[in-house]
């Protein structure tokens, strides 16, 4: 999305303190259920996901995530995350199907700034497409926690986003511009009793800490027609650096069964870390405080803390 330049860097400033208020607000916000912490199992803890094979191909990673999606629909958390979604929105199980869901989710989380695939949110003045994050994917030789695997624009994340569901099956993704200088994702659904549009903000530019997949922040329907993203922005049999895919499986892997607010939080963290804001020390220890207060029974986001606080000691 190309714009004036003057406008791109007021738009920068708003978001870099946006981002230093959402991180301070993630850190202090207590948990909205109960706060009692259990006496977490060593095996809880310390358990480590199988290591998947990294996949060669586009197509190889696209069909892993969508495998890694449908497992996740096991996830008490998931489950409880795509039924208050249903509610939220006045949809049935049919008009939203629980599989679509689960990878849309999957991306959403994975794809977003500060997500757990390290994409970093930056002013670029690049094309509404995802072709510079593939061609920066690439030529990357190391990947771990604190470093970004793509510097990208608000346009180009959500472009990315809308090509990896299309070409994981999902249709009607595509995007949207609730002002002239930002842009997000929509997935539309249409059905009885009419057609719904769900927002996946793939920054958290102009919205609340609180503000996730499914966000009434933006009114989607301020944009008459939401056309969906059929540029084939890389082909199918692209190989990626072993490394990165294997990277980038192992992170579904670790994060995708947790509840929305814990990733929202984490994703707060990872964020700061990723801007230089915070130290992978400092990140640990808000890690553990907010991990205290997680509610009883939470044990995938139990989990995902435990691998995100493993990650950010990771020497590198």
């Amino acid at each position: 999305m190309r714009s004036d330049r003057s406008t791109k860097i007021r738009a920068s400033r708003a978001a870099t303190a946006l981002r230093i208020a959402i991180g301070l607000l993630c850190l202090s916000a207590p948990s909205v259920a109960a706060i009692a912490t259990p006496p977490a199992s060593a095996s809880a803890v310390h358990a480590n996901p199988p290591t998947p094979a990294a996949p060669a191909t586009l197509a190889e990673l696209i069909a892993a995530l969508r495998a890694r999606a449908a497992a996740s629909q096991t996830s008490p958390a998931v489950r409880a995350d795509y039924q208050a979604l249903l509610s939220a929105q006045g949809l049935s199980a049919s008009q939203m199907p629980y599989a679509d869901y689960a990878y849309l989710r999957l991306l959403f989380e994975a794809t977003r700034d500060g997500g757990y695939w390290n994409l970093h949110w930056t002013i670029t003045d690049r094309e509404p497409n995802s072709d510079a994050i593939w061609t920066q994917w690439r030529a990357l030789r190391a990947i771990g926690p604190g470093r970004v695997s793509a510097n990208a624009e608000c346009d180009e994340i959500s472009a990315l986003y809308a090509f990896l569901a299309r070409r994981g099956g999902v249709r009607n993704v595509g995007l949207f511009w609730p002002t002239g200088n930002h842009t997000v994702a929509v997935w539309s659904l249409p059905g009885a009793p009419r057609e719904a549009r769900i927002v996946a903000p793939t920054t958290q530019i102009f919205l609340s800490q609180y503000d996730s997949f499914g966000t009434r922040g933006f009114d989607p329907w301020k944009q008459p027609r939401i056309y969906e993203y059929g540029r084939r922005d890389v082909s199918d049999d692209l190989r990626l650096p072993p490394e990165l895919s294997a990277f980038f499986i192992a992170q579904a892997a670790r994060y995708a069964d947790a509840s929305g607010l814990s990733l929202q939080r984490l994703r707060g963290l990872r964020d700061r870390v990723l801007d230089g804001a915070m130290s992978r020390e400092e990140a640990v220890q808000h890690a553990q405080s907010q991990r205290r207060r997680l509610p009883a029974g939470a044990d995938r986001d139990q989990l995902a803390y435990a691998y995100f606080i493993r990650e950010m000691r990771e020497p590198g």
